[in-house]
C-alpha cells in the first residue's frame, strides 16, 4: 500500500523547484557574497534575488527580512534584541526586563523570553485563542515585547494578531509574530500588519532546513544575537548559507504562486476530517472552530489510551513543538494546552506509538514532483 506522508505539521518535504534550484547554486555559486570579486558578486545577487522572494511572499521590503537559521534562532534574536533596547531605553525594573506572552506560545518563544527577563503568561479560552484585551492588561512599564502567535502548532486556532499589534503600538510596546505555522497556509502582509518583529521556518513551507528569517521593521534597530562579521547589515554574523537559501527564495516563490490553489485544496481535505472525526465516539474536537488555519483540524480521543488520537493540519503543514514527552502521564493534555480554560482529561497524543502529540498533515507525497 501507498504510504502518505501525514507529518508537514512537523517539517515539510522540500519542494523539487527548491531542490533544483539549490543544486544549481552549489555547483555555480562559490564566492562570499560579502565580496566585490566576480564570485562574490554573483553569490550576492542570488542572496538578494532570494531575500526579495520571501519578502515579496510575506508583504515586506527586501531590507526587512533578515536570514536566520530558522524560526528559533529569529525568536531568540528578536527577544534578545528587544530586551537589550528595553535595558538601553532604561525601561527596566531591577535590571530586568519584561515579556508578554500567551500560554500557547512555541517552546521557543517561552524559553527565550524567559531567559531574557520576566515572564507574564496570558491565558488562553478552551478554544485556545488569546483576549487582545487580556495580553494589553499584562503590558507593565518594563516590558520590552509582546510576543503572540499568528497560528497555533498543535491545534491551528488563530490569535487576534491585528488588534494586539494596533494597541501595543499605540502603547510603543514591541510585537514580535511567531508566524512559522502560517506562512503558506494564511496570506501575510508584514507592512500592513504593523508587527515590530515576525518569525519563520524555512522547512516549513517546503524549504531546506536550517534556514528561516526574522522580518525587522522598517527604522527600527535591535541589538544582534549573533556578533562577528558585517553580514544581514550586521543584524546577523556569519556567512550566509546562499544555496540552502536560494532554496528558501524557490520555495517562497513557487508558495507566493500556488498558495491560494494549495490552501483550498488542503482545507477541503481538513473539512472532511473533522467532519469523519465527529462521527467518532469519544473524540473530542480541539481549537476555534471560527478562528484557525484553514489547513489546520485537531481531535482527540478521550478513552484511557492515548495512542487513538490524531491532530491534523492538512497541506504543507502547522508543526508542533518538538521534543520526546512520552513519558509524560497518560491523562494529562499537552503542556501548550494546560492553561486553557475548558481542556478535556484525554490526552492529545500521538498516531504512533511513543511519540508525542504531534500535528499531522497531508500533502504531496515527498517523492511526488
Amino acid at each position: 500500500m501507498p504510504r502518505a506522508y501525514l507529518d508537514h505539521a512537523s517539517t515539510s518535504p522540500l519542494r523539487p523547484v527548491a531542490r533544483d534550484a539549490m543544486v544549481r547554486a552549489l555547483t555555480d555559486l562559490v564566492g562570499d557574497p560579502g565580496r566585490i570579486h566576480e564570485e562574490g558578486m554573483a553569490a550576492r545577487v542570488a542572496l538578494e534575488t532570494a531575500r526579495e522572494q520571501v519578502a515579496a511572499l510575506l508583504g515586506a521590503r527586501g531590507r526587512e527580512v533578515v536570514f536566520t537559521s530558522g524560526a528559533t534562532e529569529a525568536i531568540a534574536a528578536a527577544a534578545w534584541g528587544a530586551g537589550e533596547r528595553g535595558r538601553t531605553k532604561g525601561i527596566a525594573e531591577g535590571g530586568r526586563v519584561h515579556h508578554v506572552v500567551t500560554a500557547v506560545e512555541h517552546s521557543a518563544v517561552r524559553a527565550s523570553a524567559a531567559r531574557d527577563g520576566d515572564v507574564t503568561v496570558v491565558r488562553v479560552d478552551g478554544g485556545g485563542r488569546v483576549d487582545a484585551d487580556e495580553v494589553l492588561a499584562a503590558i507593565r512599564p518594563a516590558t520590552a515585547c509582546v510576543h503572540v502567535q499568528w497560528g497555533n502548532h498543535e491545534v491551528g486556532t488563530t490569535q487576534p494578531v491585528a488588534e494586539v499589534v494596533a494597541a501595543c503600538r499605540e502603547r510603543g510596546v514591541l510585537v514580535h509574530v511567531d508566524a512559522a505555522q502560517a506562512v503558506g497556509r494564511a496570506p501575510i502582509a508584514f507592512d500592513d500588519l504593523g508587527a515590530d518583529l515576525l518569525s519563520l521556518s524555512g522547512h516549513k513551507l517546503g524549504g531546506p532546513p536550517g534556514t528561516g528569517a526574522l522580518l525587522v521593521r522598517r527604522g527600527l534597530r535591535l541589538p544582534p544575537l549573533l556578533l562577528g562579521g558585517d553580514q544581514e547589515r550586521a543584524r546577523r554574523a556569519g556567512l550566509e548559507p546562499v544555496p540552502a537559501l536560494v532554496g528558501l527564495g524557490a520555495a517562497a516563490d513557487e508558495v507566493a504562486a500556488t498558495m491560494a490553489d494549495e490552501v483550498a485544496r488542503n482545507q477541503a481535505q481538513a473539512e472532511r476530517l473533522r467532519a469523519a472525526s465527529a462521527r467518532l465516539a469519544g473524540v473530542t474536537a480541539y481549537g476555534d472552530p471560527d478562528h484557525r488555519l484553514p489547513t489546520s483540524c485537531a481531535s482527540a480521543s478521550t478513552a484511557s489510551s492515548p495512542r487513538g488520537c490524531c491532530s491534523a493540519s492538512t497541506g504543507r503543514g502547522s508543526p508542533p513543538t518538538r521534543g520526546r514527552r512520552a513519558a509524560r502521564s497518560r491523562s494529562s493534555p499537552p503542556r501548550s494546552s494546560r492553561p486553557w480554560a475548558s481542556t478535556p482529561t484525554g490526552r492529545c497524543g500521538s498516531r504512533w506509538a511513543g511519540r508525542r502529540p504531534t500535528t499531522t498533515s497531508i500533502g504531496r507525497s515527498p517523492r511526488s514532483p
